[in-house]
């Protein structure tokens, strides 16, 4: 693997506490677990700022690449503040995934939420760039882990910019195979039965489902770049809220693991 790949994985919906308290041997073997703040509370509005370099961060941190503030992990060479410590990658283009094209990367995308749905023309925004890019919808991540590695196979000596959009962690929780039917929402907006605790058990099980898939895909990219992250998350009942498309804490609150270069990175890592 070319040390200048990076895989990219946006676990769709995903809490915190989701992440936090399942088993995902795989995904939290690369890195320390961060709670960190998404730059939004749905699907679109997140992906469009991390595809320009608002990756979610840790305030609280004055570290490189956990928080965007202090020297973000991708930076377009013309957008924004440059940060206190040197970015990760610096990128020339639309978006990051137009520079990383433009910079000689082979950039692959593969997303299952219908914001990416080549269909919709408000999808072109989130899919600009990506020379190879698959809407997965339900097909799975399973599906989604072959399309990836099947595309890197004729890379040669390109670097790779993977871009994976996960589905399974997204309403209704649901994996294939799940001992319960996709057709059962547990949280839906405004309702009033409180089933929070068959939220948390079923994505937690789609989590770690998607761990078990993703394992050779992240052993490939170990001595590359590994970002993992939610793009939001959802509420279950908090404030009376459920789901997400709301700004509140628990939408706004997500997962971070962060591999840079084949090193973890932590709340003390210099990369200066």
């Amino acid at each position: 693997m070319h040390p200048d790949s990076i895989l990219f994985v946006s676990l769709d919906s995903c809490r915190y506490d989701t992440f936090r308290q399942a088993v995902l041997p795989n995904m939290k073997a690369l890195a320390p677990l961060h709670r960190a703040q998404a730059p939004s509370h749905f699907t679109y509005g997140s992906h469009a700022a991390m595809f320009v370099g608002f990756t979610p961060g840790v305030a609280a941190e004055a570290a490189a690449f956990l928080n965007p503030k202090f020297a973000r992990l991708f930076r377009l060479s013309y957008a924004g503040h440059p940060g206190i410590a040197p970015p990760g990658f610096t990128i020339a283009g639309d978006n990051i995934v137009d520079g990383f094209r433009q910079g000689g990367h082979l950039t692959l995308g593969t997303a299952a939420m219908g914001w990416f749905d080549p269909s919709t023309p408000v999808s072109e925004t989130l899919r600009h760039g990506f020379e190879r890019f698959w809407f997965a919808g339900r097909e799975g991540v399973a599906a989604q882990a072959a399309w990836v590695e099947a595309q890197m196979a004729d890379a040669g000596d390109r670097p790779v910019f993977a871009f994976m959009n996960i589905g399974e962690t997204h309403v209704p929780y649901h994996y294939r195979g799940a001992p319960w039917s996709e057709d059962d929402n547990p949280c839906v907006p405004f309702q009033t039965e409180d089933r929070s605790a068959e939220c948390r058990m079923r994505q937690t099980a789609c989590a770690e489902f998607v761990d078990r898939h993703l394992s050779p895909l992240l052993d490939a990219f170990r001595d590359a770049t590994v970002l993992i992250c939610a793009d939001h998350g959802d509420c279950w009942g908090e404030d009376g809220l459920w789901e997400h498309g709301v700004s509140h804490e628990m939408t706004l609150t997500v997962p971070l693991i962060l591999r840079y270069r084949g090193a973890p990175v932590g709340s003390g890592t210099d990369f200066q």
